[in-house]
Parts: C-alpha cells; sequence; structure tokens
C-alpha cells in the first residue's frame, strides 16, 4: 500500500511539471490571433465609413452583420456603375425568406465578375453568413474600383483607358519630383512610407501652403510617425479629400491604404482649377503619366491573398 502511494505521488509530481498542457503555448496561440482581429477590425471600420458616405437608404453600423441581405452591396454596385444591377430580380428590406437574401448576394457577386473583381471561391451564401475576409475582400474591390473610375472620369487625357494602381503611383511619384524633393517610393509597400515624409511632400506639392514644416517630426520613432501619420490625415481632409484611414495604417503601411490615400489626393487635385494649380502642374502631365504606364496591370494581390487563405483552410 505504501509502495503504490509512492508510485502515485510520483506520477503525479512528474504530471505537474510535464503535463504537456503549456499554459504558455495557449497564450501565444491567442496573441496570434490579434493581430488579424486588429486588422479585420480596422479595416471595417475603413470600409463603414466608405459605405457610409455613399448615402444608402440604410445607416451601417456593422459591415459584417448590415450587408448580409445584400441590399445595400446592390445600392452601393448601382452608384458606382449605374444601371448594372438588375433591381426587377432584387427583394428589398425587411426580408424574411432566407433565399431571397442569396439572391440578392449572388447577383452582388455576378457583379463583382462583370466588373473583373477576382472572387475566387466566393458564393451569396458566404456573405449571407458573414464572412468576414470574404466581405472584406469583396469591399476593398468594390472601393478600389470606384476610386479608379473617378480618377478615369475626371482625366479626359485617358482616353477611355483604365487608370492602374501604377498610374497612381507614378503621378504621386512625378509630382514629389517635380517639387523639387528627391524622395520616391518604388511601390504602395515600400516600408520608407511609414515615417509619412512621402505623403507629407506630397500634399505639399500639390498645395504649397497646406504643411506647416515646423510641425513635421523625422519620423524616426514609433511616437514621431504617428505624430506625422496623424498630421497627413489632418491636412488631407481639410485639402477636402475623403479619407478613411487610421493613422496606423499609414505607420504599418497598409498598402491598400496606401493606394486610397494617395488616389484621394490626385482625385482632389485634379479637381482642382488648372489656374489654382501650384507652378509646373498641369493636364499634359498627368496625360503623359497615364500613357507612359499604359502597360501596367493593376495590383489585386492583397484582395486575392485574403480569398486564398480562407478557401485553403
Amino acid at each position: 500500500m505504501a509502495l503504490r502511494t509512492l508510485i502515485f505521488a510520483f506520477v503525479a509530481l512528474i504530471f505537474q511539471h510535464r503535463n504537456g498542457l503549456s499554459t504558455q503555448t495557449k497564450q501565444i496561440s491567442f496573441l496570434e490571433t490579434l493581430p488579424d482581429d486588429a486588422q479585420i477590425s480596422r479595416e471595417e471600420r475603413v470600409f463603414r465609413f466608405w459605405l457610409n458616405s455613399m448615402a444608402n437608404s440604410s445607416y451601417i453600423d456593422n459591415v459584417f452583420e448590415d450587408l448580409r441581405n445584400g441590399w445595400i452591396l446592390l445600392e452601393t454596385l448601382d452608384k458606382v456603375s449605374p444601371g448594372i444591377v438588375n433591381w426587377k430580380i432584387a427583394s428589398k428590406p425587411p426580408i424574411k425568406m432566407p433565399f431571397r437574401k442569396v439572391e440578392n448576394c449572388n447577383q452582388v457577386v455576378k457583379i463583382g465578375k462583370q466588373l473583373k473583381f477576382s472572387l475566387v471561391n466566393i458564393a451569396g451564401n458566404d456573405i449571407v453568413q458573414g464572412n468576414k475576409k470574404l466581405i472584406l475582400a469583396y469591399l476593398w474591390q468594390l472601393m478600389r474600383y470606384n476610386m479608379l473610375q473617378l480618377l478615369k472620369n475626371l482625366r479626359f487625357h485617358s482616353h477611355g483607358k483604365e487608370i492602374t494602381d501604377a498610374d497612381i503611383l507614378e503621378w504621386a511619384n512625378s509630382k514629389v519630383r517635380n517639387s523639387g524633393s528627391q524622395s520616391r517610393t518604388d511601390s504602395f509597400k515600400d516600408k520608407s512610407l511609414s515615417d509619412g515624409i512621402f505623403f507629407l511632400e506630397l500634399l505639399s506639392a500639390v498645395q504649397p501652403r497646406s504643411v506647416n514644416w515646423s510641425l513635421v517630426t523625422k519620423g524616426l520613432s514609433e511616437e514621431e510617425k504617428k505624430m506625422n501619420a496623424t498630421y497627413i490625415i489632418s491636412i488631407a481632409r481639410k485639402l477636402g479629400c475623403s479619407i478613411f484611414l487610421l493613422p496606423e495604417d499609414i505607420i504599418e503601411v497598409n498598402q491598400k491604404m496606401m493606394l486610397t490615400l494617395t488616389a484621394s489626393i490626385m482625385y482632389w487635385n485634379l479637381k482642382q482649377p488648372a489656374e489654382e494649380r501650384p507652378c509646373g502642374s498641369s493636364d499634359s502631365e498627368t496625360g503623359s503619366i497615364l500613357d507612359t504606364s499604359s502597360n501596367s496591370t493593376m495590383d489585386d494581390t492583397a484582395s486575392e491573398s485574403s480569398i486564398d487563405d480562407n478557401s485553403s483552410n
């Protein structure tokens, strides 16, 4: 009996120290989910603000819940590309029958394919079920399409040619270069963008008096980067740009948000009368940029990766 008790005590001691149920492993697993959750939350906020700015029939409080019947997405698609929605087969809220929601969302996906969105393994039911990654992937492509169409319609120099990410990037580099700066960025995921200096120089190029350089930091520390990023957003909004991103998006160089920020500044600049633009800025300049970038292709990497990651699970 004493031997059995001793064995139990020995086994209990081993289990206490080597039980394979490490709390640290669980903690790491939990922490690893936080960046994705935080990123999803930030993107949801951006798209919510953008959708609400489109003046749809209903105000959106939560993207993942309020889009599930497909109606607001259909309204947004019709504003982005007038006449593309077949309203005869659409069901208006309140929708009690689940299959009617699926029909609306199926049309949303069908229209997305017409607009050449990358919609691998996306079905209407994914929207009805509130699949976060797939909804965000769709919204990003819809927001991006709207932005590029606005620029295309504004520029008669495009001659009907689709404006690409490369056109926007080249426009920004050209603006900064013509202002006398040596700054340049190779892509919208260039980590050097995190200090905010390039965007401040771009804003100064399109509106020289907009930037108070005494308020600009070198952007070396996280705190200095955040100050610059906050200042960028403040200036852009004061100019009248449609800005939905957060300072963290600039600091972390969120590729999608870098594109939307640059495109918003470009759109604002091109809307200004030619005589009010800074010296050296002309319509022909932008036209030549579009012509030299005619073979550029759109970068759907971010949205495609979101879809592929989800479909592989």
